[in-house]
């Protein structure tokens, strides 16, 4: 009998924490790089999963300050209420080097993203 019971228990201990590390792999944060140059960014389109994202981003040598912005496609993105600021790397990216974003969550749809100080065209990033 006391096999059984330790089995049992063996069994839940299993499955309880196979369930726990499926629900952490499914909200794992990711991290999407992405490069500026002067006046582009070097990736041009993405498409991703929904779920949490950092975004870093380098400056290769743009000569100035860059940043990020990520808007709903169909959105003003000229104007900053209608950012996603969690998206905005925490600190402007210095020549040659990198910063990251806040975590940001994304759901399925389309979105773009530019960089107003570069300044770049507007990219699309669709999350399927």
């Amino acid at each position: 009998m006391k096999t059984i019971i330790s089995t049992i228990v063996m069994v839940l201990a299993f499955t309880f924490t196979t369930n726990a590390q499926d629900k952490m792999a499914k909200t794992a944060v990711k991290t999407v790089s992405l490069e500026q140059t002067e006046g582009a960014f070097t990736q041009q389109e993405l498409t991703l999963k929904e779920g949490s994202y950092v975004f870093e981003i380098s400056n290769n040598n743009v000569g100035h300050q860059v940043g990020f912005v990520l808007v709903p496609k169909g959105k003003d993105a000229s104007k900053p209420e209608n950012h996603i600021q969690t998206a905005y790397v925490t600190k402007v990216v210095d020549n040659n080097s990198k910063e990251k974003s806040n975590v940001t969550v994304l759901e399925k749809g389309e979105y773009v993203y530019f960089c107003p100080m570069n300044p770049t065209p507007q990219y699309t990033l669709t999350v399927k």
